[in-house]
């Protein structure tokens, strides 16, 4: 066995509890399911947009102190308090009655995607970095999660709508529970890289300094956050507005089990398409531009459940494969000491983005129609596709876009970060 086998093995080894948490916090029973509890205690298509975002509402004010906590702290610590958050919002969750007390389950479902957001994908590149010296493996093993993550979801909406005709909605949440809590568990086992804390660290008001001006001056990096903000807000529209579709034409309760677990595949086969698919290559983008415009064109007219579910997945599936690769490239444009916080930045703008954007979708919806709603994804999937295709056509990679920002040496976080920002 050669020392690059070897090595891949040991990272495997070293990994292994964090795809186990991954797997078990994927069991979310509740999920495919929540349309119909949600109309069931009083919600219509306005009061769901309006529900996204009050959730949307707490990433941007959390993600960013939580990622320097992950930064500063730890950032299993900070994985381990996202179970917590995650199991309190299923318990209010199946315990509401009516559309306030959901709302706050909306609000502990903020901090839980607001602590996770980032910190995965930070601990893993770390991880990769610390064990192999480069991050030519970031992708493959990220993708590995997001696949592991995906196998999660998928048996878990099959399973939670088949369990919720045989037995009843609200239980769903009550079962997702006990596999979040032994996530925590798995997580308790994971050995966590420590590269973050090289060097002697700075003072807080100089990490959260630096963190902004990392996510807001860092020159030809803006191509890339702004990129991974277009992708974050065509796929978590299609989360959670997708089922709406199936509302509107009918379909009956078994199907949004297999409706809900074909978009959680995605994750998966996103995971396995992102170190395949070109995105520097224009020969590449403007296939895939082409493709997932159709299909975001497709959501404004057809009334086939079939077509509709077919479409949002490629939709889907296309842009987690992108945002995979986008990942990478901010990752490799910062220092190991901010990584986790300016991630988890991105993500508050993302959510930022999102919020007014889930309210005029829910808005649209109900004043005329989810299938007219759809040529807002169709608006913000033709800018993604655009920036992609003018990035190729230039004949630049995005990997050189991030190289060409700069990053900021991670040997001695402290000096650095003083250094940024003054």
């Amino acid at each position: 066995m050669n020392s690059r086998t070897t090595s891949s093995a040991t990272l495997h080894r070293r990994l292994l509890p964090l795809y186990l948490a991954t797997f078990l916090q994927g069991i979310w029973l509740w999920v495919p399911v929540e349309k119909l509890f949600m109309n069931d205690i009083g919600f219509d298509a306005a009061a769901v947009g309006l529900m996204a975002a009050v959730y949307a509402a707490v990433p941007p004010l959390a993600e960013v102190p939580s990622g320097v906590l992950a930064d500063r702290w730890s950032r299993r610590g900070v994985l381990v308090l996202a179970g917590f958050a995650a199991m309190a919002s299923v318990l209010v969750g199946g315990l509401s009655t009516n559309v306030p007390m959901y709302f706050v389950s909306a609000l502990f479902l903020g901090v839980y995607f607001a602590m996770r957001s980032g910190t995965v994908e930070a601990v893993v590149y770390d991880t990769v970095l610390e064990m192999t010296g480069g991050s030519g493996e970031y992708e493959s093993k990220v993708g590995r999660v997001r696949m592991i993550e995906s196998a999660a979801l998928v048996s878990s909406a099959l399973a939670g709508g088949l369990l919720a005709s045989a037995t009843s909605v609200r239980l769903m949440y009550f079962l997702t529970i006990p596999f979040t809590a032994l996530s925590v568990v798995a997580l308790l086992r994971f050995r966590e890289p420590r590269l973050h804390e090289s060097g002697d660290q700075t003072n807080l008001r100089d990490h959260l300094k630096v963190t902004y001006r990392t996510l807001t001056r860092r020159g030809r990096l803006r191509a890339v956050i702004t990129l991974a903000v277009l992708t974050s807000l065509v796929m978590t529209t299609i989360f959670e507005f997708g089922p709406l579709w199936l509302v509107a034409l009918g379909a009956a309760a078994a199907v949004f089990g297999p409706h809900w677990a074909g978009l959680m595949s995605t994750f998966g086969l996103g995971g396995m398409l992102a170190g395949r698919l070109r995105f520097d290559r224009w020969t590449t983008v403007a296939p895939v531009s082409g493709v997932v415009l159709l299909a975001s064109l497709t959501l404004t007219t057809s009334r086939n459940i079939a077509v509709v579910t077919l479409a949002q997945i490629v939709l889907v599936l296309l842009m987690v494969a992108a945002s995979i690769h986008v990942t990478r490239l901010v990752h490799d444009a910062v220092p190991s000491a901010i990584r986790a916080g300016v991630a988890s930045g991105v993500g508050a703008v993302s959510w930022i983005v999102f919020l007014p954007f889930a309210v005029a979708f829910g808005f649209v919806s109900q004043q005329y129609g989810v299938h007219a709603a759809g040529w807002m994804v169709v608006t913000v999937t033709l800018a993604a596709s655009g920036l992609l295709l003018r990035v190729a056509l230039r004949g630049r990679s995005l990997a050189a876009v991030a190289e060409a920002s700069e990053p900021v040496p991670a040997a001695c976080p402290a000096r650095a970060v003083a250094e940024a920002a003054a």
